[in-house]
């Protein structure tokens, strides 16, 4: 497997597992990871200390797992309303407020988690040599900042700074020991007490503040002032406070971002026209011929993977399928007496089976929807995608969940229709989506794989991949789903990248479409009438999709594939 997928997933499964932490800890089944992202139900959580701010690439699992019990003790014990109206408005006191903050709600960990009090610690030093191996350390500024960090978390945890960078921050330790002493003194006195606490913080804050104002108004020379500003610039940079983190694409991650226009209409997506929209049945857009050649082309394919598709529904089976009443259990030796038994007590006095019990036996209340995007950059990888959605639909189909397969892209590029109707308009502002929506049903619920295995091959039609907009096609297969009767509502979305369309990115703004489908998932979770998955073909997912895994479609597909989906299916990581 390619390595930025293995890096995708590896960063997928530790955000569940310190998800799953996190909420233990704190109680609040809303908190999750996602995209690097902390979030409270659809809410980001910024993060406002350095020490806690992972990099995937650099930082190991027990690194983000110290950022979640930091979070975690942050949520416990701080008072985020009382903190807000404490803050002081200077950026770099405020830099300062915030870190003291975060380090006394780590003093908080219970004596019954030694393990979590070892993970911050050493977390705390792991970014305390990262950050003077940095070099940001060297001007005077960057020192005064470090310094105090470590003068800090010293009094506040009893231990010693760090033995490695002792030397180099005596001298301006030693300068600020005069004016810092009792308000030191006063953090650790009231590090229980958020309150009473805050005073203290801010003195140390207003001191920090006072000496890098100084120090900007009077600088040694050109050089040092340079330095000085870096300094600042980057310790700023890794405590982030005046805004939310910054969308990260990372490794094979899905790139996003705010689309002012969408925000300027109040979270209101708009459609210039539906006239031209459709909806059809995909194999009415594909020869008869060909789709009788498309299918023995996939059945071939198919055969040659090697699947075990009665194993992968057993598995499918475990985790869909609830134990159903289905009829008695007769002659049993407990449960109720069976009237029809009784006289054989006459016969044979010693006779114990005389019982009848319920007997349950697993049924599948479920239906599963595979809703794939039919954009132009999808033709590449779509002779796998359609081996994988075959073979899921058959598993399925085994222990009885009900299947559909459906499609979404557009009637033309650029536009079509849409878009010269616009233009002939006068063009007015922010339009909304700019073009010809198509959606398309390769497979209806109400029938089985059998009987559409043949239009279902029509996913290998090249020409009816053109672009994507995914919030209107999660919308309109979500309808679908809640239509239907069945208990349980799964709906899967395929996807190999970010909605696009050329015409309404141009008329709008860049993520016009990416907000709308952020929107459309967020309410649908909110609703719980259906549970949505994102499926990302050599793509992270998890900026749009909460519960997500990233495939490598260019490899041949194997057992460890489905076992994976089988997971994100059973809800490896649900609320």
């Amino acid at each position: 497997m390619a390595s930025a997928q293995q890096a995708a997933r590896r960063q997928q499964k530790t955000e569940e597992l310190c998800g799953a932490a996190l909420r233990a800890l704190v109680g609040d089944a809303s908190l999750h990871y996602r995209g690097r992202r902390l979030y409270r139900g659809p809410r980001v959580l910024p993060v406002h200390a350095p020490h806690l701010r992972i990099e995937p690439d650099q930082d190991d699992f027990a690194a983000s797992r110290a950022a979640a019990d930091g979070a975690a003790l942050r949520l416990l014990h701080s008072d985020a309303q009382l903190h807000r109206s404490l803050c002081p408005q200077d950026p770099v006191e405020r830099l300062v407020f915030e870190l003291l903050e975060q380090l006394r709600v780590e003093t908080r960990v219970p004596d019954t988690m030694p393990g979590m009090a070892a993970n911050l610690h050493r977390r705390f030093e792991d970014w305390s040599r990262a950050f003077f191996r940095s070099g940001l350390t060297e001007g005077r500024v960057g020192i005064l900042l470090y310094t105090v960090a470590q003068m800090c978390w010293s009094r506040l945890m009893a231990e010693r700074v760090l033995e490695e960078t002792e030397d180099h921050i005596e001298g301006t330790r030693a300068a600020l020991v005069g004016r810092m002493g009792a308000p030191l003194a006063g953090i650790r006195r009231e590090r229980y007490d958020q309150r009473a606490y805050a005073p203290h913080a801010l003195e140390i804050a207003r001191v920090v503040g006072d000496e890098v104002r100084n120090e900007m108004a009077t600088p040694a020379d050109e050089d040092a002032a340079g330095d000085d500003d870096q300094a600042t610039r980057n310790f700023a940079l890794l405590l982030d406070f005046d805004q939310d983190e910054g969308d990260n694409d990372g490794i094979a991650a899905a790139a996003t971002g705010a689309s002012k226009v969408f925000e300027d209409a109040r979270q209101h997506y708009r459609v210039y026209t539906t006239r031209f929209d459709t909806e059809v049945a995909a194999a009415g857009l594909v020869r008869k011929a060909l789709l009788r050649e498309y299918r023995e082309r996939l059945d071939k394919r198919i055969a040659a993977q090697g699947i075990n598709i009665p194993r992968l529904a057993r598995m499918l089976g475990a985790v869909l399928a609830e134990p159903r009443r289905d009829g008695w259990l007769f002659g049993e030796e407990e449960g109720q007496v069976d009237g029809r038994r009784l006289a054989g007590l006459i016969s044979s006095p010693n006779e114990r089976r005389l019982f009848k019990r319920d007997q349950y036996k697993p049924a599948a209340d479920c239906v599963v929807s595979l809703l794939v995007d039919c954009s132009g950059s999808m033709k590449a990888h779509i002779e796998p995608v359609a081996m994988m959605i075959d073979i899921l639909v058959r598993a399925l189909e085994m222990v009885g969940v009900t299947t559909e397969v459906l499609g979404f892209t557009t009637g033309a590029w650029n536009g079509g229709r849409a878009w010269r109707d616009w233009m002939s308009h006068g063009r007015p502002r922010d339009p909304g989506r700019l073009n010809e929506v198509c959606h398309m049903v390769f497979k209806e619920g109400d029938r089985n794989w059998r009987r559409s295995r043949v239009d279902m091959a029509a996913l290998l039609k090249a020409d009816l991949f053109r672009e994507g907009i995914d919030g209107e096609a999660v919308d309109w297969a979500c309808n679908r789903l809640v239509a239907r009767s069945e208990g349980r509502r799964i709906l899967i979305v395929i996807s190999d990248g970010c909605p696009a369309d050329s015409a309404t990115g141009l008329a709008n703004d860049a993520f016009y479409l990416d907000n709308h489908l952020k929107d459309v998932v967020a309410r649908r979770e909110q609703q719980r009438a259906v549970e949505i998955l994102g499926l990302g073909v050599g793509l992270d997912l998890s900026p749009f999709y909460r519960r997500c895994l990233a495939t490598d479609m260019s490899q041949a597909l194997d057992n460890t594939l489905f076992f994976e989906i089988v997971q994100l299916i059973g809800g490896r990581h649900r609320r």
